[in-house]
């Protein structure tokens, strides 16, 4: 299958299961307090499938899935039988009001949860806990962490892997306190090493550099071993097997080096010098701006040339018992949403660029590159763009669900609904604001496709 037609096929499966279980919250709960569902539907735009059930309810799936909804029995639109006014919408109590409302973002978290839980149960590749030499001065440095040391546990908990590593750490630590490591050597000597936490220790941003826990990483030759479709790399026509000589006339010691120095010139221009099959060749591009938890970086879409005998040493699959896998996924679905959030804020604040927000070409690209990789990448990804959604549809934006939710808490300071003017006014705003974010992520999408 080729990539756009793949691509395609992953947006409508990740459009189609996410609305759908965001939309079937608002449904579920609507239907449990009481309220007359008169419409499910799935997309918009001229039905490609209707049918009513026997309870009344219509359910339909339009031509166009970006979105949904769930039609109730309301006054506000249209006359209602005396008999069936217990069963409106606008009659029920704010309690209930806000549950229905509040179901569908709750229905994303709920999934993202499920697909964690899923990929724990069966197990996720995650790198190996093998630790760098301590950069001088951190805790792990004072503790005597040394390169090739690899983690076993963190206190008494058994750790596995890179990820769950810094789970452990971040429920354990105590500043002020030493956290108790145990590591196995290079020489592979089981040994206890405590780190001396201060009571003044940020745990924002890259907490186990912030430790000096860094992971391992391998010497490798500055040779491309793969690139990523429609990638910076790729458009400027870097090819396998290319080696890296030079950035900016500045000679690469081996793909660190090439590595670090891409992260560092988001979307400025670099000139390469590049080896292919013994002959130079002078490369120009532009690495895409990235936003992490530590800040911007640059990114072209290549990935280094790694021994596959390496590689293997390198990786285990992870996997958890019912419970422990449990509380990882309720672990690993807050801490993306609080990233998420975090980067709406600083979006907001001028603190990270409006470059990255996505539209639907950005997300059929990302959806079709995790669906080739297997199932477990493309369940991540469907985890990661549920909590997203999530998160968005929280946001005190009028017309969104977090908007209605604003208007609900009004009711209950002041005792009576806002008026219809207001909220009339609010969607207004609301649908204004939401127009201007879709149209800045069509045209980042575009920007992406079409750019330098």
């Amino acid at each position: 299958m080729n990539g756009p037609l793949l691509s395609f096929l992953a947006l409508v499966v990740t459009l189609g299961v996410l609305i759908t279980v965001h939309e079937f919250g608002h449904f579920w709960v609507a239907r449990r307090c009481g309220v007359r569902v008169l419409r499910f539907a799935i997309g918009f735009g001229r039905p490609l499938w209707r049918r009513t059930a026997r309870d009344g309810v219509e359910y339909v799936i339009g031509a166009v899935p970006l979105g949904g909804y769930v039609r109730m029995l309301d006054e506000r639109e249209g006359e209602v039988p005396p008999e069936q006014l217990d069963q409106a919408f606008n009659r029920q109590t704010v309690g209930r009001r806000a549950a229905i409302v509040a179901a569908g973002p709750a229905f994303n978290f709920a999934f993202a949860i499920l697909a964690y839980l899923i990929l724990y149960l069966s197990g996720v590749s995650q790198v190996r806990p093998v630790l760098a030499e301590a950069a001088a001065g951190t805790p792990a440095a004072i503790a005597g962490i040394r390169d090739g040391d690899e983690v076993l546990a963190v206190g008494d908990v058994t750790v596995q892997g890179l990820d769950e590593l810094l789970m452990r750490v971040a429920e354990q630590m105590e500043p002020g306190e030493a956290l108790k490591l145990r590591v196995r050597d290079a020489d592979g000597r089981v040994l206890e090493r405590r780190l001396p936490l201060p009571e003044d220790l940020d745990t924002d941003g890259n907490l186990l550099a912030r430790l000096g826990l860094q992971p391992w990483r391998p010497s490798l030759p500055a040779v491309i071993g793969s690139i990523k479709p429609d990638s910076p790399a790729a458009a400027a026509g870097l090819q396998d097997g290319d080696r890296i000589v030079s950035v900016d006339d500045q000679r690469v010691a081996d793909w660190q080096d090439f590595a670090t120095r891409v992260r560092a010139k988001p979307e400025a221009d670099l000139r390469l010098q590049v080896e292919r099959d013994g002959s130079p060749l002078s490369v120009r591009l532009r690495p895409v701006r990235i936003e992490t938890a530590q800040g911007a970086v640059g990114q072209i879409g290549a990935f280094a040339a790694v021994p596959q005998s390496l590689a293997d040493s390198l990786r285990v699959v992870v996997r958890y018992g019912p419970i422990d896998a449990a509380v990882a996924a309720v672990e690993r679905t807050w801490e993306m949403s609080a990233f998420t959030l975090r980067m709406l804020g600083r979006m907001l604040t001028g603190r990270a660029s409006l470059d990255n927000l996505s539209g639907p070409l950005t997300i059929a690209q990302m959806a079709g590159q995790s669906a080739s990789i297997g199932l477990s990448a493309f369940l991540s990804f469907l985890a990661l763009v549920s909590i997203s959604l999530g998160v968005l549809n929280l946001l005190p934006v009028p017309v969104l669900d977090g908007g209605h939710l604003a208007w609900y808490a009004i009711e209950t300071i002041k005792g009576s609904p806002v008026s219809e003017a207001v909220q009339s006014a609010g969607q207004r705003v609301g649908l204004a604001v939401l127009l201007v974010m879709m149209g800045l992520a069509f045209y980042n999408d575009l920007a992406r496709l079409f750019g330098p």
